[in-house]
Formats: C-alpha cells, sequence, structure tokens
C-alpha cells in the first residue's frame, strides 16, 4: 500500500477541492509514493500521536486538524508542532489532514452532529455548487421541545459535561442549525434559515445576545467534531478491509481544553 492509494480513497469521500480557502487539508508530510504498512486515525496531530503511530507500527497518521497551519519560521522541538513535524520525519511516519473538506461534505463532521440527534431532513446550512457541499447542516427533532428539554437532550446525546449556551426560548424548538467547531458567527444564517436552535463551538460572549426565540449552544470544539475519526477509520476499512488501521487510543484524552466541574 502506497500513501496515495489512502489519501485517494479520504478524498473521494472529502475532495481537496472544495476546502476553504484559508484552510491547509492535505498531505502535509511525506510523498504520495511511500510506502505505508499502518496507519493511525487521531483527531489532532500532536507529539503524542507520532510516539504512538511508532510504537504500533504506523508509518502514516490521518488527523481532522492540519498540523500546519501556515507557513513555519522555525521547526523546533520545544514547539508542540516542531516537535510534532521532526518526530514525523525522523521516523517516516506520512502526515494527512482532512479538515474542511470533512466539514463541508454531508456525511462528515456537522451531518454526523445532526445523526447523533436523530434529526429528520438532513441538509446542507451554507450549500455550495450544486448544493451538494457546504458548511453546517440543518434538521428537525422528531417532535418539538421546549429550550431546556432541548439542553438536556444535547447534553445527553454528545455525553458533555457543560453546554455554553443563550437564554432558553419558551417556545417549540423544531428546526435544528448545527456546524462544528468554530461557528459563533454564522448563527445569523441559522437564523435566516428558520432554526431556533443553532449547535456549534468557539462562541464569542457577543454572539450570546440573539434574538427573541432563537437559542445558540456551544458544546466544545473537540466535542463537536470528534466523531470525525471514526468515519476517517470507517473510510480506510471500506476501501482496505484487509489493512492495518486504527484509532488512537489516547483519544478520549486527547482534548486540550479541561473542565473543572464541583
Amino acid at each position: 500500500m502506497r500513501v496515495g492509494d489512502i489519501t485517494a480513497a479520504l478524498e473521494a469521500f472529502a475532495p481537496l477541492r472544495i476546502q476553504e480557502s484559508w484552510d491547509n487539508s492535505g498531505l502535509l508530510i511525506g510523498s504520495p509514493e511511500d510506502l505505508v504498512h499502518g496507519v493511525l486515525v487521531g483527531f489532532d496531530c500532536t507529539p503524542a500521536l507520532i510516539d504512538e503511530a511508532v510504537e504500533r507500527g504506523c508509518d502514516m497518521v490521518i488527523t481532522h486538524h492540519p498540523l500546519i497551519f501556515k507557513g513555519l519560521k522555525s521547526i523546533s522541538e520545544k514547539d508542540p508542532v516542531g516537535a510534532a513535524v521532526v518526530k514525523a520525519v525522523r521516523a517516516g511516519v506520512a502526515v494527512y489532514a482532512a479538515h474542511t473538506t470533512a466539514d463541508k461534505v454531508i456525511a462528515g463532521v456537522s451531518g454526523a452532529m445532526a445523526r447523533r440527534l436523530g434529526l429528520q431532513d438532513i441538509r446542507i446550512l451554507e450549500a455550495e455548487e450544486d448544493g451538494s457541499v457546504g458548511l453546517g447542516c440543518l434538521g428537525e427533532f422528531p417532535q418539538p421541545m421546549n429550550g431546556r428539554e432541548a439542553l438536556a437532550y444535547v447534553q445527553k446525546c454528545f455525553g458533555l459535561k457543560v453546554i455554553r449556551h443563550s437564554r432558553p426560548p419558551e417556545g417549540p424548538i423544531r428546526t435544528v442549525a448545527l456546524l462544528g467547531g468554530s461557528g459563533g458567527g454564522d448563527w445569523p444564517l441559522a437564523y435566516a434559515q428558520g432554526a431556533q436552535l443553532y449547535i456549534t463551538a468557539d462562541i464569542s460572549y457577543h454572539h450570546f445576545f440573539t434574538p427573541e426565540g432563537f437559542m445558540v449552544m456551544d458544546i466544545g470544539h473537540f466535542e463537536s467534531e470528534v466523531e470525525i475519526v471514526d468515519i476517517f477509520l470507517a473510510q480506510i476499512r471500506k476501501n482496505f478491509p484487509n489493512f492495518a488501521s486504527f484509532k488512537s487510543n489516547a483519544l478520549d484524552r486527547s482534548n486540550p481544553v479541561h473542565y473543572f466541574v464541583m
């Protein structure tokens, strides 16, 4: 197996051409011609993930977030990004990321959020091209619920410790908009499309001032997107059923955000 075989399968699922202009999805370290004996899938490409790949005999890692977002002016092992780059190059580990490419397909990040909530009539929130790709999605609860019921339901479905949210509406919530990752600034689009609830992450203070009858929930960046790891793994195993592919053993402990709960 070669690196290019793996990346071709991933790009059939989430094409590189649809990534956002500021993104850096794709093959970040390595060559498409490099041989691969095992693949490790994680969420962020950290030095610990590279170490785990080496320990498990994997010479390729796949993550959602790119290891390199912008040009590096220096590569130092004292910096987490630099350390991961050095470890990967020294060990001959190829590094690939599918970031906004996986955000913009309905079978990707936001669609996974909608399916976890059991939403119906799932469609793209901010459609592009022929309407088949785009950021976020919309769907309906099978039965309407009020704001507090929705909070309890979302917390249960995602297994959350906390939810940051605006004032819960008294009226019924039926239409839900979702955008995995940093989507706080996109709530007006969700509101304009008739959603009574918008679920995303990294919402800033001023975006919690919402119109009457509309609520936003910040469920956490990691929490909103982490299911994509299983989706990547499923794509690899579907295309290469007899190939060595693994999910990181440390995934549940890899969220860099920690919560203090009394």
